[in-house]
């Protein structure tokens, strides 16, 4: 029997779903193409590049063929993490944003080489069973012959018709008919479809290394961009050993900085010096050291990570128990607090996860960064430029300063929890910088309370923001909100569950090769599988 309860705690919208293979994400049409794979004998790994695909397509809202990507793979019997974010142009330097406080979203300034493309082909070469040319087909499909929007998709479509609709180039490609798609308009791409077909046939060289990169190159010479065919041409993407803390007799993976899934261990870290258990879940007395944690993760997080060539310190010295305990020790039961970072020692995104018979998991994140990303879209390709540059700061001196050829501080985190060194559950919960407090509060939930995963997601959601702000969902009894205020948390209730609280995906292992699918009640998407 598995660790928790099944009992559906919180009001919800979604039950979980139970088989041997498995896909979850945030658009329905996206999870049947990764399914779909299974079913032709692929494997979770061809599930979760064929759903990534499909999703540039049916949730250009939140993710593109201009996006970046992460991922950690459960495969041939170790956890492998893969670092696909792209770099920022070799000509880009802080003094062209001399005299600014930060990089406009909107513009060439934010734009930094695209990595998804550079990420399916990764995953495929090494992992996949399928043909690349096999796992695009049903995102050209739903490219060319169209497709109905989703309800939450239109939303966020509408939202970026307001903001982008004079941009020629935006508006031919995503509001052909001079205003965005509705909930269930189809809605076609031939371009897409064309980009899509070309990154299949040359199996992503066209996009790096020929005719795509060339186009998007020269588009950049001619409207004022930096990003040239040479900066395409380097870009590798980079396997790497995920980081790790453990956690109430499991252990939390994410992928190391520039990934802000640090900042999620760290919290963890902290908490372990606390006896949650003997709180309620949703008391005032759990909640409070839970925001505290995560302010003193974040005051770190801030100010460390960066690209790991320029951060200082390594995160293994973020992650040291005598650190971590000195930080705990920070924390006053009884009143909020604004923290400053430690000195240690030296030393708008779419989220799926999928699963197979044989063992295998993926945990996968892929994100424009802010809605449709930078604005900008090369003519004739359907590629949206993302805008992941903005996470670099302009302070003098700061590890994550923006300079040539850095990755930057990156928000989109993939996470993966093991016991006894086997895989437990494959989950993110996407959003901004509310991702590592999603997977704190996950983690939490489903370690320490022991709650099943599909509660773990339901269950309302606090997200701290800076100074003692905090902004608490509701679905609490009254009461707390009140407490909380009482030990100082300048706290304000959300107005309903939404994304802006992060939205989640999560594949439970349960024994004899059963899968447990939650998916989050805040998106459009859903767990399948057979």
């Amino acid at each position: 029997m598995p660790p928790f309860s099944w009992d559906l705690t919180y009001p919800s919208q979604r039950e979980p779903v139970l088989a041997r293979n498995m896909v979850a994400t945030s658009q329905p049409l996206a999870a049947q193409a990764g399914l779909q794979m299974l079913k032709q004998g692929g494997n979770a790994i061809d599930a979760a590049v064929a759903t990534a695909i499909a999703l540039t397509v049916i949730e250009p809202t939140s993710n593109g063929i201009g996006s970046d990507a992460f991922a950690l793979v459960w495969a041939g019997g170790g956890l492998h993490g893969l670092n696909a974010s792209g770099r920022a142009p070799r000509s880009l330097t802080a003094d062209h944003f001399a005299g600014q406080s930060m990089i406009p979203t909107v513009g060439w300034g934010g734009v930094t080489v695209p990595g998804a493309v550079s990420a399916w082909m990764a995953l495929s070469e090494r992992f996949g069973a399928l043909p690349f040319e096999k796992l695009c087909e049903p995102a050209i499909h739903y490219a060319r012959e169209g497709f109905p929007v989703a309800r939450q998709t239109a939303f966020y479509w509408d939202r970026g018709f307001q903001l982008h609709r004079e941009r020629r180039e935006w508006a031919e490609t995503f509001a052909p008919i001079g205003a965005p798609p509705g909930a269930g308009e189809i809605f076609r791409s031939e371009d897409h479809a064309r980009t899509l077909e070309l990154i299949s046939q040359t199996r992503g060289e066209a996009f790096y290394r020929g005719p795509l990169a060339q186009r998007i190159a020269s588009f950049a010479r001619e409207t004022g961009g930096f990003i040239d065919e040479e900066d395409f041409a380097i870009h590798q993407p980079d396997w790497v050993r995920p980081i790790s803390q453990e956690y109430e007799g499991a252990s939390l993976h994410e992928i190391p900085p520039n990934g802000q899934g640090l900042v999620a261990l760290i919290a963890l870290g902290i908490l372990a010096h606390f006896d949650l258990k003997n709180h309620d879940p949703d008391s005032v007395e759990s909640l409070h050291l839970q925001i505290e944690a995560m302010k003193l993760a974040f005051a770190d997080g801030h100010r460390y990570i960066a690209d790991p060539e320029f951060m200082g310190v390594e995160a293994a010295d973020l992650l040291d128990p005598d650190y971590l305990e000195e930080r705990a020790g920070l924390i006053d039961p009884q009143q909020a607090q604004d923290f400053q970072h430690g000195q240690p020692r030296e030393g708008g995104t779419i989220y799926l996860t999928a699963a197979d018979a044989a063992g295998n998991m993926v945990s996968y994140i892929q994100s424009n960064y802010t809605g449709f990303g930078s604005g900008i879209v090369v003519p004739g390709t359907g590629i949206a430029l993302q805008n992941r540059g903005c996470c670099f700061t302009l302070e003098e001196g700061h590890p994550n300063q923006i300079g040539p050829g850095k990755r930057p501080y990156h928000t989109i985190i993939p996470g993966f929890l093991m016991k006894d060194g086997a895989p437990l559950m494959s989950f993110g919960v996407m959003g901004g910088l509310m991702q590592p407090q999603g997977h704190a509060q996950v983690a939490v939930r489903l370690l320490t309370y022991e709650q099943n995963p599909q509660s773990a997601l339901d269950a309302p959601r606090w997200r701290v923001e800076a100074g003692l702000k905090v902004i608490v969902e509701p679905g609490h009894p009254a009461h707390l909100y009140d407490q909380l205020r009482n030990l100082g948390h300048d706290l304000t209730i959300a107005p309903a569950k939404t994304v802006e609280h992060g939205g989640g995906q999560a594949i439970y292992r349960l024994d004899d090769g059963v899968y447990f699918g939650a998916s989050d009640l805040r998106r459009d998407g859903q767990a399948v599988g057979f």
